[in-house]
């Protein structure tokens, strides 16, 4: 088995590496007014979701601590990249109900990216001191009101010089400023982040630390008597997902352009949450293949249950503003009723196939002989 994963990794990183590729080519060839622009919209968005229910999916799926404080972290980070990276001489426009703000100074959007992450990190830290004792649903309420209380204090007055209180943040680079002599890079920056990310990620499931998180989630007691300290165990996967999640954040701030408490709602955690039960509790690849299909499903495919024309029917009576809400939840229901493990269960992409193709290659052996 460890010979077969071996041998994947030149494909997965050809692949990838194609897919980089085809991203740039993409953004020189779709024009903007085209119907196939949303492609782009929903690779740079899906990238950034991909990244952050991988995270979540290493809290909740391999280590087994159901959390939902994903939003407030996301918040976090995207914050902190906003802050650091909102130009000197923007500063004054952004802030201006708070004198300019109290940061005037910029650091380059990579560093900020890090920060965003390690931001995210502290506070997970601070916070999993208590919270990571409890168990189940109430570590799950516990993230969630911490989530809210982030979202409250981010609005606060008194933060203005810092956060711009109840006002939006902008003036800071986003994705579709990143380019190189012409050639647009709005869709490549996304993916790479995310490859990069969620790459590390899966480096660290493999690992001997990811061995003990799994170890976590199917038997504390058991885990314990091997000598595997659950809270030291428990607060490392905490942090290292809030710092994932925090580079999330940053990612959606630099996709959607503009940072605002408002929209971290407790319903993006719930999104997360139902891209990691659709992709598969356990599955890095699933969480992937969700998050795009789920932001393809929702952002480009079922718009025109909105508009009143949809595959070619017009019907302004049925088809209107908020009815594709509708069927997207009926299609999550039929989902999960026939994928009860998810599209992945607990099983990787790269495995799948190669079990497809031994038992193609084995059924080919014995139709020969």
């Amino acid at each position: 088995m460890k010979t077969g994963k071996k041998r994947s990794r030149p494909i997965i990183a050809a692949a990838l590496i194609a897919l980089l590729a085809l991203s740039i080519l993409l953004e020189q060839v779709i024009p903007a007014t085209s119907s196939w622009a949303m492609l782009l919209t929903v690779l740079q968005k899906g990238s950034v979701y991909a990244l952050v229910a991988v995270s979540m999916n290493l809290l909740n799926g391999f280590t087994g601590l159901f959390s939902l404080g994903q939003a407030g972290f996301m918040l976090l980070g995207a914050y902190t990249f906003a802050i650091f990276t909102i130009p000197v001489e923007s500063r004054a426009s952004v802030y201006q109900y708070y004198d300019g703000g109290l940061v005037q100074f910029t650091i380059p959007w990579p560093l900020a990216l890090i920060l965003a992450g390690i931001v995210a990190a502290i506070f997970a830290f601070l916070i999993g001191l208590p919270v990571l004792r409890l168990k189940s649903d109430y570590l799950a309420i516990a993230t969630l009101g911490f989530a809210e209380i982030i979202r409250a204090i981010c609005q606060w007055d008194a933060l203005g010089p810092i956060t711009n209180g109840s006002n939006i943040l902008g003036e800071y680079p986003r994705f579709n400023s990143f380019h190189i002599g012409g050639i647009g890079l709005s869709t490549f920056v996304p993916l790479l982040i995310a490859i990069i990310c969620i790459g590390i990620i899966v480096m660290l499931i493999n690992s001997s630390y990811g061995r003990a998180f799994k170890a976590i989630r199917e038997d504390e007691v058991a885990a314990e008597a091997m000598g595997i300290n659950l809270f030291k165990h428990k607060q490392m996967a905490f942090c290292i997902s809030s710092f994932f999640a925090g580079i999330g954040g940053a990612m959606l701030a630099m996709y959607a352009g503009t940072v605002q408490a408002g929209a971290f709602k407790v319903a993006m955690t719930y999104e997360l949450l139902l891209i990691v039960v659709i992709g598969g509790i356990g599955s890095v690849s699933g969480s992937v293949l969700a998050s795009f299909l789920f932001i393809g499903a929702s952002e480009w495919w079922l718009r025109g249950l909105d508009s009143g024309t949809f595959l070619g029917i017009t019907a302004p009576g049925l088809f209107r503003n908020g009815f594709r809400l509708v069927v997207f939840s009926v299609i999550i229901m039929l989902f999960v009723l026939v994928f009860r493990k998810g599209i992945m269960g607990q099983q990787e992409l790269p495995d799948m196939l190669r079990k497809r193709l031994a038992k193609f290659s084995k059924k080919r052996k014995e139709a020969r002989s």
